[in-house]
């Protein structure tokens, strides 16, 4: 096993796991200051304090909490006062440098299609960090042209469908959808360090120098948290996305890509209107309905073997062969590939067993969405992704 993989394989471990828990303080307090805001009492239970906007009265963990929100801010800035953005910038560090280290490092195998998009490695890393900054600069701009929720929320969905389509020209299925994930988990993250924490910084800073505080800072602070809330389950969604081949493998990816953020949409749409006291069920059904109506569009097609197959026995010998040329580098006990310091995902293809036991995942990966071997690196030919059509239609037998 080269060093360098074995050491790179820590590296992505420590990342990975760095980013999911960082990102899960983060999206865990998104998720809790939006239910605090839609769920306070207003005006306040306890008005004793003109200053007082809402308040909201909890029990957890065996205590009870007050809470209350300022119509602006308090007569005297209490010590401490706890700010909420490390967990946004270390979730946006931990995975931008995840990005880099999975798929920049490996941008030919993950980043760029096997048959080509016209983009070289170097060509493919340089569009996909202009297209991050890019993607910050236009929303941010049509944040800035106050065209109200409205038509924002219109013209924002177009431009993600846009989006979507756009990268899958450019990249990978699988590479795509990392794509629009980190652009948006970058938008995300921005709006925490060049808007949201900035308000609350003038708004300190009022209050410290004896002035009152801009109310506008405030409500524009609000918007981008609130946008912020919505973006949160489209950007889980493509950081699992790598899981499921069957989604990014696809001609039309980019429309799945695209409407499972919409139904994520629609689910977080109902939360936040539930949180406020409208149980409007429409939402989550029409959600519901979304992803059963893609189960079926995305079944794979089963069309009859073709003529004149070979015999069960042949055409596991044919498919062995090929399974040893193409898969085993990646999927063997022990592995060639640089890339592979252990067997990929825990699959191996040593014995005949290992071949017959992961028959099925052989299929949708190979057959069905194209997805392996990765980035065809060890350049599988359509003669021989039919041949393990047919062997796998045959009933998969195994010598």
């Amino acid at each position: 096993m080269p060093i360098e993989a074995y050491l790179l394989e820590w590296v992505q471990l420590v990342l990975r796991w760095a980013h999911v828990i960082t990102g899960i303080a983060w999206i865990g307090s998104s998720f809790y200051f939006i239910w605090l805001d839609a769920r306070l009492n207003v005006p306040p239970r306890d008005p004793e304090n003109a200053q007082v906007g809402g308040d909201l009265w909890a029990v957890h963990g065996g205590g009870f909490y007050h809470s209350q929100k300022y119509k602006v801010a308090p007569e005297t800035l209490p010590e401490p006062l706890h700010w909420f953005k490390w967990e946004a910038y270390f979730t946006w560090m931990t995975g931008f440098a995840l990005f880099i280290v999975v798929y920049y490092l490996n941008a030919e195998a993950l980043l760029l299609e096997p048959q080509g998009t016209g983009l070289e490695p170097q060509g493919a890393i340089l569009a996909s960090a202009s297209l991050v900054a890019i993607g910050w600069l236009v929303y941010d701009g049509l944040n800035r042209l106050g065209i109200g929720d409205t038509w924002f929320a219109l013209i924002g969905t177009l431009l993600l469908l846009a989006l979507c389509f756009a990268v899958s020209q450019m990249f990978s299925g699988r590479g795509a959808f990392m794509q629009v994930g980190v652009m948006l988990g970058t938008i995300m993250a921005a709006n925490v360090f060049f808007i949201i924490i900035p308000a609350q910084k003038q708004l300190v800073a009022a209050k410290l120098a004896g002035t009152a505080p801009d109310a506008q800072f405030a409500v524009r602070a609000k918007q981008r948290s609130v946008h912020n809330n919505y973006l949160t389950l489209p950007v889980v969604f493509a950081m699992i996305s790598p899981h499921f081949p069957f989604t990014y493998g696809r001609p039309y990816n980019w429309l799945l890509l695209f409407v499972i953020f919409l139904g994520g949409g629609l689910v977080r749409h109902y939360f936040n209107l539930r949180n406020r006291g409208r149980n409007v069920l429409a939402l989550p059904a029409a959600a519901a309905a979304i992803f059963i109506a893609l189960v079926f569009v995305t079944a794979p097609r089963q069309p009859a073997p073709p003529a004149g197959a070979q015999s069960s026995s042949a055409a596991f010998a044919d498919v062995r062969t090929i399974i040893s040329e193409r898969c085993v580098a990646c999927h063997a006990a022990k592995t060639t590939h640089p890339t592979a310091p252990v067997a990929a995902n825990g699959v191996m293809f040593d014995t005949p067993r290992q071949i017959g036991i992961w028959a099925p995942r052989i299929f949708e990966r190979v057959v069905v969405s194209k997805t392996m071997p990765l980035g065809n690196l060890t350049q599988m030919t359509e003669p021989e992704r039919a041949a393990v059509e047919q062997w796998y239609r045959a009933g998969a037998h195994v010598d």
